[in-house]
């Protein structure tokens, strides 16, 4: 692949952004974009196209943690284009997008796909804790439910 220069006139395309467990997913938000140029390295990625309007778009996005480079994929779509990103280490959140601290103004968390997947792992690790204490108290000697409502069903 080429390598992906930044021209002076360029500006950066708006992006979302949200996490999973085995992923992370960036949409740049550029409508009929056209020359479209995608590096993902295991550190950051690069993004440059033209716009409708042929201006020049470039971003750049250093890692929060390491991807799988040749796991990552990209997509282009009429109004985006969209950036699946392979974690090197699975089930860690990342708590931003980016190694620094600091948030482009450009980039933003993209609430409508976002999920808190940490914490829906332990409410169903709390559920399942409590099925396995129901079973086991009934196992100690407790009466099992009483099911004289199912004779009902017998007289169709």
């Amino acid at each position: 692949m080429p390598k992906i220069t930044r021209l002076e006139d360029s500006q950066p395309a708006r992006a979302l952004w949200f996490d999973r467990p085995k992923f992370v997913y960036v949409n740049f938000i550029v409508e009929d974009s056209k020359d479209v140029q995608v590096d993902i390295q295991e550190t950051k990625l690069i993004f440059s196209c033209k716009s409708a309007d042929d201006t020049n778009i470039y971003n750049e996005i250093h890692f929060y943690d390491k991807v799988q480079a040749l796991d990552s994929r990209e997509r282009r779509y009429d109004r985006t284009i969209n950036v699946m990103l392979r974690k090197k280490t699975e089930n860690m959140a990342w708590p931003r997008l980016t190694k620094d601290a600091g948030k482009p103004v450009w980039l933003s968390v993209d609430f409508d796909n976002w999920r808190d997947w940490e914490q829906e792992e332990d409410d169903g690790m709390a559920e399942y804790e409590r099925y396995a204490d129901m079973l086991q108290s009934m196992s100690k000697g407790g009466s099992a439910p009483k099911m004289d409502d199912l004779d009902d069903l017998d007289d169709d």
